[in-house]
């Protein structure tokens, strides 16, 4: 009698004879000998059967195979067969198209004898196996991080979640007998049903974070697995009955946060996977897909809108509501994120999605539809990816007509604007040709902007064949010499038998026709096809050679080219180029290369010396280095891309570096350049050397580090605390200080001295750019950066509130840090502004009667004017005591109150000018501290000293 196997692993097929084999072998080879297959035959109308049985014949003594005696439908039936004949102390499942990782079985047996525990769960990796490279990605890899047991699955509420799969887990078999755990019959999902009550069932579960199963996806397969079947209707009906069994388990246990994660999970996750496929659907399907929606949606815990992106919110309570007109283009931004697919409404203040069919007056409606936070009604033209639905489309000849319909939110585009647009017909892979066709109408009809033109296709349109055989179309649209690019979604107008002759620059035999075609994104391209004889058969004929060896080799030279370019373009190979080749150049006197925080702006006291050097005369070349767009940058400079070879060049040969940040670490200064560093504020957190993260790097990580700090040549300070503080961690010895003052506070300091001279202030131009009223003092709240959400910074208070309070006195000025953005409500226009794209600070606190910050070093700047300073620091012992440390504590020197609560804010704001008077010895104390060499000729000073009359260095 043979001893009973450690594990029995479940192999289930049906009509995949082929892929059965390897899928049996992957078991017969576990590193764990104790281990028996048990293959069950889902009824399979190919050979599949007898392939199991040869192989129980080849392993008599670990291989058993069995049939259904009528196909079940689904996986379910199979699995239960196989429980019931499984002889191991564990069973596992595998399907016959995937397979185990070599020590699967070893490791998930290692775990349940260690822990007792009645599932063991492993990593399970999905390999796309019909995709160009092969990618693979790991299933949930934040659940499998490291080794961990739980008692139940509710201290663990991402597992129940997220990992559904039956298959990458090791289970009791006696858990699996007394609890009565079978699949359901006949039913798709019927993993999510099994698992969901094995979780709750099991009195421990274990994580490894081994691989232990290979799922194997195949897109073009010619039978369509469930997941890759979801055009059926029936596909949907069953995963809404597998939820609806799952919600009841939870209700009955009374289990609703998890309930709660669950529906969450459902919107974000399942939902989404249908709506992304629904404007490829039929009005049939999606009328019976709507209503099964809104049945099942009704059920849903309003909380879980909360939990899931804006644009899968919106969709699924279009969907609860039964709005179908609505629900497309919704669809429509939720496969393009970003893009604006709705006109948009404006109601007391807020933004809002539509405000169509009376959702505004549902509570959760006027919750889900609010897309304030989104920005789209602060966004200009050119920052708006619109949709553009085609309306019409017809082909005549060579010639296609076209007729689309742009959305034209909160009515961004005026009536009176002059309208021009172009269609652009880019082929898909880069660095080939592109074709325009002018729009021949545009039309303002409010809430759109509606357009038709013709394009000859067949005239002008020449593909070279094969290798450009999708071309994809974009159309600009100018509105007053603004513009924006969108795609057109292709939307419910008919294509098929829409195609027209074209002539491919390498003969009609590589193509004679385009076609249009819809993108996976649902957006209108064209396809070359071969519908005539010749070109069908040499079409047949080059598809053979691609596939055979000539096309084989020409592939991989066409790789080894892409990534021979990939290689020159990257950061290594730009590197060697600037010290082999620009580093042998010769240096070019007097000539400037000037940055300001990464490229990112024109600012700082980089251009406080430019504009000195400017001012003087001086004989120099300038050269600028910027990020993103050049707009905002001087017109009388050179400017170059940062990181460009242009850049790399500039750099190598210039006589001096202008910046406040760093240069590229990796660019080694030449001896004949000198470096002038104005860094860019005085320090309150820990920098360079004093930081943790830095003392602990290896020796070598600290010299590249110090390396880059070494290239310095002048390091500007404007007070002891930086010689102190700053220097001494970024190491600069004292021969390299400049005791100056930085150059970007000389306005300041001028603006103070006027100010006590004449005795009153000067607004500036500023103030009427920005339309401030003379009767309103500004505020300005100018915070540090913060991390997270896409950099965007959340307010530390109701910004409505606080423009109903206080805005009949105050006008607000928000200026984010440049790394951050905020988004402002309609509701407070006029009375709270968001002045973050002005990249100059020197003006905005000129302007500002009163500075709220936190930590931002422009508390040091704006103490020069000696007004008073709110500090709001809500998140005080977590940005003071987060490991990095301060340098001295601000809590106990601010020269203003310091707050941390919005009820401690407003109330400060409200009694400022109570307060003020009392902080002014406060405010000079501070100043003293820290601002003694700031004396309004910094720029003067350094421009004398290292640029002027050929006193260089």
């Amino acid at each position: 009698m043979n001893p009973q196997p450690d594990i029995s692993v479940v192999v289930i097929v049906h009509n995949d004879a082929e892929r059965l084999p390897a899928a049996v072998q992957s078991v017969l080879d576990q590193t764990l000998c104790s281990v028996e297959v048990v293959i069950v035959d889902d009824c399979s109308t190919d050979p599949s059967y007898a392939v199991a049985q040869r192989l129980a014949a080849a392993h008599p003594h670990r291989i058993r195979a069995f049939q259904l005696p009528e196909n079940s439908g689904a996986g379910g039936e199979p699995r239960n067969h196989g429980i019931h004949h499984a002889l191991g102390r564990h069973v596992m499942f595998l399907d016959s198209d995937d397979v185990l990782e070599r020590n699967a079985c070893r490791n998930l047996l290692e775990a349940a004898e260690e822990t007792g525990s009645d599932i063991v769960s492993g990593l399970c990796v999905r390999r796309h196996l019909d995709s160009r490279h092969r990618s693979t990605n790991e299933w949930y890899p934040w659940l499998y991080s490291r080794t961990r047991t739980v008692e139940s699955v509710t201290e663990l509420p991402d597992l129940f979640v997220w990992d559904t799969l039956s298959t990458n887990k090791c289970y009791r078999r006696e858990f699996l007998l007394a609890h009565a755990l079978r699949f359901p019959k006949g039913m798709f999902y019927e993993d999510l049903q099994f698992i969901a009550e094995a979780y709750l069932a099991a009195r421990r579960i274990t994580l490894i974070p081994n691989q232990v199963y290979f799922w194997n996806v195949r897109q073009k397969a010619a039978a369509k697995s469930v997941t890759n079947s979801r055009h059926e209707i029936t596909n949907y009906t069953h995963r809404l009955e597998i939820h609806r069994r799952i919600d009841a388990l939870l209700e009955e246990r009374g289990l609703h946060d998890l309930k709660l994660a669950k529906d969450a999970k459902f919107l974000k996750h399942d939902l989404v996977l249908h709506l992304r496929d629904l404007p490829l659907r039929d009005d049939s399907y999606r009328s019976e897909f709507a209503a099964l929606s809104q049945e099942y949606l009704a059920g849903i815990d309003a909380a879980a809108y909360e939990a899931v992106h804006p644009s899968v919110a919106i969709c699924a309570y279009l969907l609860r509501r039964g709005d179908r007109e609505q629900l497309i283009p919704a669809v429509d931004t939720l496969i393009n994120r970003d893009k604006i697919s709705s006109p948009l409404a404006q109601r007391d203040g807020r933004v809002y999605w539509t405000d169509a069919a009376g959702h505004l007056e549902d509570p959760l409606g006027r919750s889900v539809l609010d897309v304030t936070d989104l920005g789209h009604h602060q966004k200009p033209i050119e920052q708006m990816f619109l949709r553009n639905e085609l309306t019409g489309y017809a082909a005549t000849g060579t010639t296609v007509t076209l007729s689309g319909r742009i959305t034209n939110p909160l009515h961004s585009i005026p009536a009176d604007a002059a309208l021009r647009g172009e269609l652009v017909l880019t082929a898909r892979r880069k660095s080939l040709q592109s074709f325009t066709f002018p729009v021949r109408a545009l039309r303002h009809d409010g809430h759109s902007i509606s357009w038709e033109t013709e394009a000859d296709l067949g005239r002008r349109l020449r593909p070279l064949g094969i290798v450009d055989a999708v071309w994809d179309i974009r159309m600009r649209l100018e509105a007053d010499g603004e513009g924006t690019v969108s795609r057109i979604t292709a939307g419910d107008t008919a294509l098929d038998g829409q195609d027209v002759p074209v002539r491919p620059r390498l003969t009609r035999l590589t193509g004679d026709r385009v076609e249009p075609h819809v993108s996976a994104k649902g957006h209108l391209a064209f396809r070359l096809v071969s519908l005539g004889s010749p070109a069908v058969r040499a079409s047949g004929l080059i598809e053979r050679t691609v596939r055979g060896a000539p096309g084989t080799l020409g592939k991989a030279g066409y790789r080894k080219a892409r990534a021979l370019r990939k290689k020159l373009g990257s950061g290594d190979s730009k590197l060697r180029i600037y010290h082999e080749v620009f580093c042998r150049l010769p240096v070019r006197r007097r000539t400037v290369v000037f940055e300001s925080h990464l490229g990112k702006q024109y600012s700082d006291s980089p251009r406080a010396l430019y504009e000195e050097m400017r001012r003087q005369g001086l004989d120099f070349k300038a050269i600028w280095s910027y990020q993103g767009s050049p707009q905002g940058f001087p017109q009388d400079a050179t400017l170059v891309r940062r990181w460009s070879l242009p850049y790399l060049r500039a750099l190598a040969q210039a006589e001096f570096w202008v910046d406040n940040q760093s240069f590229p670490l990796g660019l080694r200064k030449r001896p004949q350049t000198t470096y002038v560093q104005t860094w860019h504020g005085s320090a309150l957190k820990r920098m360079g050397f004093d930081l943790p993260e830095l003392k602990s790097m290896t020796r070598d990580q600290q010299r590249l580090q110090q390396d880059a700090l070494g290239r310095f040549d002048h390091f500007v300070v404007r007070t002891e605390h930086d010689v102190r503080t700053l220097a001494k961690a970024l190491h600069q010895d004292e021969a390299r200080l400049l005791r100056t003052g930085y150059p970007r506070n000389d306005s300041l300091v001028r603006t103070r001295q006027t100010e006590s001279a004449t005795g009153r202030r000067e607004r500036g131009p500023l103030a009427a750019e920005l339309e401030i009223p003379d009767d309103k003092e500004v505020l300005l709240y100018a915070p540090t950066f913060r991390t997270g959400g896409g950099h965007r910074f959340e307010l530390p208070f109701d910004v409505e509130r606080f423009a109903e309070e206080f805005g009949d006195r105050y006008v607000l000025l928000i200026r984010a840090h440049y790394l951050n953005h905020v988004v402002l409500p309609p509701s407070v226009t006029g009375r709270v502004i968001d002045v973050s794209a002005l990249h100059d600070t020197a003006p905005l606190l000129e302007l500002a009667d009163a500075l709220i910050t936190d930590y931002s070093s422009v508390m040091f700047d704006y103490a020069l004017l000696e007004r008073p300073m709110l500090f709001f620091a809500y998140d005080y012992d977590a940005y003071a005591h987060d490991g990095r440390g301060t340098y001295f504590d601000l809590a106990s020197c601010t020269p203003g109150p310091m707050v941390t609560t919005e009820e401690e804010f407003l109330a400060a704001v409200k009694s400022l000018h109570a307060w003020a008077d009392d902080y002014a010895p406060a405010r000079k104390q501070f100043l003293a501290r820290f601002g003694e060499y700031d004396r309004g000729d910094a720029a003067r000073r350094i421009v004398d000293q290292l640029f002027a009359d050929g006193k260089h260095r």
